[in-house]
This record gives structure tokens, C-alpha cells and sequence, in this order.
């Protein structure tokens, strides 16, 4: 179940990423790179 929701916490912080393209504030940059470290973390049971 936790490699489930890594995998789906990573592919909306790519999907977020992605986004970036359009201006963005701070706090939004700060969101995908959490959401994107908790899912890699989660995935990888590292």
C-alpha cells in the first residue's frame, strides 16, 4: 500500500511540476517538491 501511494504522490508532484511552466508562487514550488520527495520516499521505502 505505501509504494501505491508513493506512486501516486510522485506522479501528482510530476504532474504538478509540469505546471511550472506558468508563473507560480513560493509556497506552490514548495508543495510539489515535498509532495514529490514524500512519494519518491514512499515508493522506495528508503
Amino acid at each position: 500500500m505505501r509504494r501505491l501511494w508513493g506512486l501516486v504522490l510522485f506522479s501528482i508532484g510530476v504532474g504538478m511540476a509540469i505546471k511550472v511552466l506558468i508563473p507560480t508562487t513560493l509556497g506552490l514550488l514548495i508543495f510539489i517538491v515535498g509532495l514529490l520527495v514524500v512519494g519518491y520516499h514512499l515508493f522506495c521505502r528508503c
